[in-house]
C-alpha cells in the first residue's frame, strides 16, 4: 500500500467494515476474548473478525495476550495507540448521530424516505437508542 500522508495512514488503519467496532467495544468495554467479541457483533464472520484483529494487532493498535493453559486463553485489549484512537472513534459517532439527525429532518422536509432496502444502523453502535 502506498501511504501519501498521515490522513491516508490513519485511514488505512482504521478502515474496514469491523475495526471500529471491535475498536469501540475494547475501548468502552475493556479487554474482551474472542468469542465475547463475536458475540457483541453478531453478523461478523470467525474468518473475518480473525483477519481484523490480527490486522490491528499487526499495526500496533491492539494487544493479543497468550495464556499457557489448556484450554488455550487469549484476551484482546487496547494498545497506547489503540487507546489514542478513541477520542476519533467518538467524534466520529458524535458526527454521525448529528448526521443522521439532519438527514431525517431533510428526508421529512422533501417528503421522501429511505429506500426500505437500505440498511439499519446496527444496535452495538447505540445510534438506534432513544
Amino acid at each position: 500500500m502506498n501511504i501519501n500522508c498521515e490522513k491516508e495512514l490513519t485511514l488505512a488503519v482504521i478502515s474496514g467494515k469491523w475495526k471500529m467496532i471491535i475498536l469501540w467495544y475494547l475501548g468502552n468495554e475493556g479487554t474482551k476474548r474472542f468469542n465475547e467479541l463475536r458475540s457483541l457483533i453478531p453478523d461478523i464472520t470467525q474468518r473475518m473478525l480473525t483477519n481484523q484483529l490480527r490486522e490491528l494487532e499487526r499495526d500496533l493498535i491492539i494487544h493479543r495476550e497468550v495464556y499457557p493453559v489448556v484450554p488455550p486463553k487469549v484476551e484482546y485489549s487496547l494498545t497506547e495507540h489503540g487507546k489514542s484512537l478513541l477520542p476519533i472513534l467518538g467524534a466520529m459517532y458524535q458526527w454521525g448521530k448529528s448526521y443522521m439527525k439532519v438527514m431525517q429532518k431533510h428526508d421529512k422536509k422533501m417528503g421522501c424516505c429511505r429506500p426500505s432496502n437500505e440498511k439499519k444502523i446496527p444496535h452495538y453502535l447505540g445510534v438506534n437508542k432513544k
